[in-house]
C-alpha cells in the first residue's frame, strides 16, 4: 500500500500577501530603473572600463594595439619620483584644507545659530562662494592674487606674485581651498546644531557650567556623528580636486601644488599614457578608500 500525502494549500490571505509584495518589488524596480540606467552608464560604466585600463599599455594614440600588462604599471608608479611628490603635496592639501575649513565654519556655525541681527541675511551670504563653479572661483582668485592689480598686495602694500612664488604657492591655494569649501560645511555644522536639545544647555547652566564647558561637553559630543561624516566628505572631495587648482596654478611653480589628480591629468593628456594614469587613479582610490575607512573605524570605536 502506497500512502498519498496531500500538502496542505497556503491560507488565501498569505497567497494575496506574496502577491501584493511580487508587485510592489516590481514597481520599485520599474521606479528605480530610470535612475539606475544613467548611474550605470556614466559611473559605473567608466569605473569599471578605468579600472580595467589600469592593467593596460594603453595610450591615447592612433595605431596602438593596447596589451595586458599585469602590475606594470603598478611598480612603475612605486617608483615614479613624481607621484610621490605629488602625494605628498596632495596629502597636505587635502589635511590642511579640510581641518583649517572645518574649523572655520565650526566658528561660522556658531555665530551663525546665534540670535543676531540679520542673520538671514548673513545665513545666505556665507553660502555664496557654495553657488559659485570652481573655474569662476579660481579666476576671481586669480585676480585677488594678481603680482600688480591684485587686492591683496594693494591691501599689503606689497608686490608679491602668490601663486607663481616656489613657498607662498601652496599655502595660497589651500586658503582659497577653505574659502570655497567651507560652506556646505557650515550648513551641515549650523542643521546639527539645531538638532541639540536644548533641554541640555538649560541643564548645565543650572550646574553651573560656564559657555566653554557647556561647548566642550555638550555641544561637540552631540555633534560628533556630523562631525565624522562632513570631515569625511571634505577629505574625499578635497583629496580628488582638480579644477579649482588647475584654474588657479596648473600644478606650477615647478610643480609645487601638482595635486595627484593634476598628476593624473597630465600622464593621460599631455603624455598620453592612460593607461598609466588610470592606475595611478586606481592606486589613490585605495589609498582614500584605506584612510577613510581607519578613520571611520576609530571613530566608531571611541562613540562606542
Amino acid at each position: 500500500m502506497t500512502a498519498t500525502v496531500t500538502r496542505a494549500a497556503p491560507p488565501r490571505g498569505t497567497r494575496h500577501k506574496r502577491r501584493r509584495i511580487s508587485r510592489q518589488t516590481r514597481e520599485m524596480w520599474v521606479m528605480l530603473l530610470p535612475a539606475m540606467v544613467p548611474v550605470l552608464l556614466f559611473s559605473v560604466g567608466p569605473l569599471l572600463y578605468g579600472i580595467g585600463l589600469a592593467f593596460t599599455d594603453a595610450r591615447n594614440t592612433r595605431n596602438h594595439e593596447t596589451e595586458f600588462v599585469g602590475l606594470e604599471n603598478f611598480g612603475a608608479l612605486l617608483s615614479d619620483e613624481q607621484f610621490w611628490a605629488s602625494f605628498q603635496i596632495g596629502a597636505i592639501w587635502s589635511v590642511s584644507v579640510t581641518v583649517l575649513q572645518f574649523l572655520a565654519a565650526l566658528g561660522l556655525a556658531l555665530l551663525l545659530n546665534e540670535k543676531l541681527r540679520f542673520r538671514g541675511v548673513a545665513r545666505v551670504l556665507s553660502v555664496v562662494p557654495w553657488a559659485m563653479p570652481p573655474v569662476v572661483i579660481g579666476l576671481m582668485w586669480k585676480l585677488v592674487y594678481h603680482p600688480d592689480a591684485g587686492v591683496l598686495n594693494s591691501l599689503l602694500g606689497t608686490h608679491v606674485n602668490w601663486l607663481a612664488d616656489f613657498s607662498l604657492a601652496l599655502p595660497a591655494i589651500i586658503v582659497v581651498g577653505v574659502w570655497a569649501g567651507m560652506p556646505q560645511t557650515t550648513v551641515v555644522l549650523l542643521a546639527g546644531l539645531q538638532g541639540v536639545p536644548k533641554e541640555l544647555y538649560e541643564a548645565g547652566e543650572v550646574d553651573g557650567a560656564g559657555r566653554w564647558r557647556r561647548f566642550w561637553n555638550i555641544t561637540l559630543p552631540q555633534l560628533k556623528p556630523v562631525i565624522v561624516a562632513i570631515t569625511s566628505l571634505d577629505f574625499v572631495w578635497n583629496i580628488n580636486q582638480f579644477g579649482l587648482v588647475y584654474v588657479l596654478t596648473q600644478g606650477g611653480p615647478g610643480g609645487r601644488t601638482r595635486l595627484p589628480m593634476l598628476f593624473a591629468y597630465e600622464e593621460a593628456f599631455r603624455y598620453r599614457m592612460a593607461g598609466y594614469a588610470s592606475m595611478l587613479g586606481l592606486a589613490m582610490a585605495i589609498v582614500v578608500l584605506a584612510v577613510l575607512g581607519l578613520y571611520l573605524w576609530r571613530q566608531m570605536r571611541e562613540t562606542r
